[in-house]
């Protein structure tokens, strides 16, 4: 699929969601250390809320709504809210070496797996294609932080951590006649995966 079948706001919406992936690479370049990273995630979370709150409630039409929501998520938790929330519960919950990883899915690996999932009809699943490269993404972001941690054990953890992001990427549970949007479900199915493996093996702590 070509980039230039995308809408200019879906392309920005794309590049938003990857830029999250600058709060977990500071971390692991230094520049934030763990403290630092878990109140800016609080903070964007209030953030969020309120922006939320302005455009449900009150009913404000700013400019960067139409930056950041689809025309479905009118009368809903907007995606971009859902992926700042749910990247804040496993930064809350989780060792940084679990957490990390999920936060780098979402932020690295569903992008990629948006825009080649694009290519499928209406009402489609994702292509067992899309899938795959929704998971070599995940792998490949999520072994180079495991395996200093955890050794082989790391590799067998980014491994479970990777299916259970692709999952929830790719399928979407209704919920309360809600669907539960993969913003909200990929980085804490990752981190569970992840955190089974070091558990069981007692490799690594995990919370």
């Amino acid at each position: 699929m070509h980039l230039g079948s995308l809408s200019k706001s879906e392309v920005k919406r794309r590049l938003v969601h990857a830029s999250g992936a600058s709060v977990p690479l500071g971390y692991l370049a230094g520049v934030l250390s763990w403290s630092h990273l878990t109140l800016l995630m609080v903070v964007l979370s209030g953030v969020v809320t309120v922006l939320e709150v302005l455009r449900l409630q009150v009913g404000l039409d700013w400019a960067i709504y139409d930056e950041l929501t689809r025309s479905y998520e009118q009368t809903n938790l907007a995606g971009y809210a859902l992926y700042v929330y749910s990247m804040t519960g496993v930064v809350l919950v989780f060792e940084p070496h679990v957490a990390v990883p999920g936060m780098l899915m979402l932020a690295v690996g569903d992008p990629v797996s948006g825009l080649l999932g694009r290519t499928r009809e209406a009402g489609e699943p994702k292509r067992l294609r899309t899938l795959a490269a929704m998971f070599a993404v995940c792998l490949a972001v999520s072994v180079p932080v495991l395996y200093p941690v955890a050794g082989a054990v790391g590799v067998v953890a980014a491994a479970a951590g990777s299916v259970g992001a692709t999952v929830a990427d790719g399928v979407k549970p209704v919920v309360w006649g809600y669907v539960v949007d993969d913003n909200a479900s990929i980085p804490p199915a990752a981190c569970l995966g992840i955190a089974a493996v070091l558990a069981a093996t007692g490799a690594a702590a995990v919370v």
